[in-house]
C-alpha cells in the first residue's frame, strides 16, 4: 500500500496564495508583469549569514494560469497527507475580488480533484512592501446585509462543490481579521440561514486570531491562530529592548542616523517549536496553525522578520505537537492549518525549494501516517 492511500491522523489543510500570474491591479502599482517571483528573485542577503534568495526548485517558477501547475501541487500536496489547499479569497465589498482566476478555473473545470476551502482575507491592501502602511491601494469595505448575500451568491457554487472541504457536513470558512467585521454575529448568523437555504447543513465558521477570548468570536466555530505574529505578540512585552536589539531599532532619530545599519528583527525558529501552543486553550475548538518557515524580507526589507535556522527537522516535531494536541478529538475536527504551502515572498512554503527540497514535504509525511495515539 502506497503512503497516500492510508489514513492521515489529521486533517492538514494548507494555505494557498492564488497570485503568481499577472493581474491589472498589481501592473499599475508595482510595473508591468510584476508577481510574488518579481520580489522573490531579487532578495539578497542583508545581513551576514542571511540567506537570501530562497528559490523553488521542482515546480519552477510557475504561473497559475497553467492547469498542469495547479495539478502538479495538488499532487505532492495529496502526496504527503495534505487533505486540502484552502485558498485565499479577496472580496472587498460591492463585488470588488482580485486574484480570482486560479481558483475560479479551479472550480469551473473541476481539477485539480483535490480537496479545497477558502479563507476570506478581509484587509485592505496598503503600500506597506514600500514603508507607506497608510497608502489605502484598494480599501476594505463592508456595505452591509445586501453585499454579504451577493458575496455569499458568489461563492455559493464552491460550498456546494463535492471537492468543498467541510466539519459534519458544513463547508469550511475561514476569516482573516473576524475583529474587523461590523457585526461579526450578525453575519454568521446571516450566512448560517443561506447556507440551509441553498441546500447545506450550514456553515463552519474558523476565525484567525491570537486573542482566543475575543468576544468578537463568540459565533465562530473554531478558532486558529495567525503566525508568526503569534510567536511575536507573547514576546511584545518581556523582549521589547532584546527586539530592538536583533532588529537594530533605535527609535526613528538613531535610525535616521545609523541608516544602513537597521537590519531586519530576527528570531530562532527553535524558540518558535519550543513555545508553539503555549497559551492556547487544550480545547476542541481551537485548532492548530503550524509555520515552517519565515523571512519577508523579499517584500519588506529591513522592516522584515526572518525566522532564522528553520530546518525540516524542527517544522516536524512542531507539526507532532501539533498533531498529538488534536488526536483525541473526534475525526472530523482534527484539523491543522499549514501556513503556508506557497507564500515565497514571506519565506513561508511547503512547495519544494533550492534549500532543502522536498524536505518539508517528507516531515509531513512522516508524521501524518503515524499512529500517534
Amino acid at each position: 500500500m502506497i503512503e497516500s492511500a492510508k489514513n492521515p491522523v489529521a486533517r492538514l489543510i494548507a494555505l494557498y496564495l492564488p497570485q503568481f500570474h499577472p493581474i491589472p491591479e498589481n501592473d499599475e502599482w508595482w510595473g508591468k508583469g510584476f508577481t510574488e517571483w518579481t520580489n522573490v528573485t531579487k532578495a539578497r542577503p542583508l545581513y551576514r549569514g542571511h540567506h537570501q534568495p530562497r528559490l523553488p526548485s521542482d515546480l519552477g517558477f510557475y504561473d497559475l494560469r497553467v492547469p498542469e501547475v495547479r495539478e502538479a501541487q495538488a499532487q505532492l500536496a495529496r502526496e504527503c497527507g495534505i487533505e486540502g489547499f484552502c485558498y485565499w479569497h479577496y472580496w472587498f465589498g460591492g463585488g470588488r475580488r482580485i486574484m480570482e482566476r486560479p481558483f475560479d478555473e479551479v472550480l469551473q473545470s473541476g481539477k485539480p480533484d483535490f480537496p479545497f476551502c477558502l479563507a476570506w482575507a478581509n484587509h485592505s491592501w496598503t503600500a506597506i512592501w514600500r514603508g507607506q502602511a497608510k497608502k489605502i491601494l484598494i480599501e476594505q469595505t463592508y456595505p452591509g446585509v445586501e453585499d454579504e448575500k451577493e458575496h455569499f451568491e458568489a461563492l455559493r457554487a464552491a460550498f456546494l462543490d463535492p471537492r468543498y472541504i467541510r466539519v459534519d457536513g458544513k463547508p469550511v470558512f475561514v476569516v482573516f481579521r473576524p475583529w474587523e467585521l461590523p457585526d461579526p454575529d450578525g453575519f454568521i448568523s446571516h450566512w448560517r440561514r443561506l447556507a440551509q437555504e441553498n441546500g447545506l447543513q450550514g456553515m463552519y465558521f474558523v476565525a484567525m486570531s491570537n486573542n482566543f477570548l475575543d468576544p468578537r468570536l463568540r459565533s465562530f466555530d473554531a478558532i486558529t491562530s495567525n503566525p508568526p505574529y503569534d510567536f511575536l505578540e507573547t514576546r511584545k512585552t518581556s523582549s521589547k529592548i532584546l527586539s530592538r536589539l536583533r532588529s537594530r531599532n533605535f527609535g526613528s532619530r538613531l535610525n535616521k542616523w545609523l541608516g544602513n545599519f537597521r537590519i531586519p528583527a530576527r528570531f530562532n525558529y527553535n524558540q518558535v517549536v519550543e513555545s508553539a501552543l503555549d497559551g492556547v486553550p487544550d480545547e476542541p475548538r481551537y485548532l492548530p496553525c503550524v509555520i515552517p518557515n519565515w523571512d519577508n524580507t523579499p517584500r519588506s526589507g529591513v522592516r522584515g522578520i526572518v525566522y532564522e535556522n528553520a530546518t525540516p527537522a524542527l517544522f516536524r516535531r512542531f507539526l507532532m505537537k501539533a498533531i498529538k494536541r488534536i488526536s483525541n478529538r473526534p475525526a472530523q475536527q482534527r484539523i491543522i492549518f499549514l501556513k503556508a504551502w506557497n507564500e515565497w515572498a514571506e519565506g513561508n512554503f511547503l512547495e519544494p525549494g533550492s534549500d532543502f527540497g522536498r524536505g518539508f514535504l517528507d516531515a509531513i509525511r512522516s508524521e501524518v501516517f503515524i499512529d500517534h495515539s
